[in-house]
């Protein structure tokens, strides 16, 4: 996949510049050259990998029996059941309120299913401090099989390294008015238009 200039990257990185010392949350895993560039600017890098989690906590195949025996064999079916719900967030994102002062989600919201979806993003509400951003990152609004995921890095303050990951199936996509309303608790949304099919948001706690 190689490079590409990011204007919501350059638009999150500027929010580093403010002071020093923040804590920043990143749903990817963990990669040198990501680390690097955060803690160059005096701050904390706190790595989640999201979509693995997702994975080992609503897919049958990283199941342990006799759990992975009563549930079904589609991981987004899945994420509508209370108890792996429950266990989902005994580790994931498991912070305390106003924990970090900026994220990177990247594409990691296109794969999960609603009602968990909204839980998330209310949890990422309370663990964001007031004032500080989170970048996101969405495919085009029309329907499709799979999409593949990829790896995001950051090359420096206005470019992404992307890493081509695996095929997922997403839980829904989202045209513009949908994001806004997926944020409809933070105080700002900001669209920044790209040359490609990916569409990049600011989105102000």
């Amino acid at each position: 996949m190689g490079t590409r200039p990011s204007n919501g990257l350059a638009q999150f990185c500027a929010t580093l510049e403010e002071r020093p010392g923040l804590a920043i949350l990143d749903f990817a895993r963990a990669s040198q050259s990501t680390v690097s560039f955060v803690t160059n600017y005096g701050h904390r890098l706190y790595s989640e990998d999201f979509l693995v989690q997702l994975e080992h906590s609503f897919s049958a195949e990283a199941l342990e029996p006799p759990l992975s025996e009563t549930v079904s064999r589609d991981p987004l079916q899945n994420q509508s059941n209370p108890l792996l719900v429950s266990r989902f967030f005994e580790s994931a994102l498991n912070f305390t309120d106003g924990s970090f002062d900026g994220a990177l989600i990247w594409d990691s919201l296109e794969f999960v299913s609603p009602p968990l979806l909204q839980a998330v993003v209310s949890k990422l509400h309370r663990i964001l401090q007031p004032g500080s951003s989170l970048l996101a990152i969405f495919h085009g609004a029309d329907p499709v099989a799979t999409l593949e995921t990829c790896g995001f890095r950051i090359h420096d303050s206005r470019t992404l390294d992307l890493a081509p990951g695996i095929e997922r199936r997403p839980a829904q996509m989202f045209n513009n008015r949908g994001i806004e309303k997926l944020f409809q608790d933070f105080a700002s949304v900001k669209f920044f238009l790209t040359r490609d099919h990916l569409r990049e948001v600011i989105v102000r706690r």
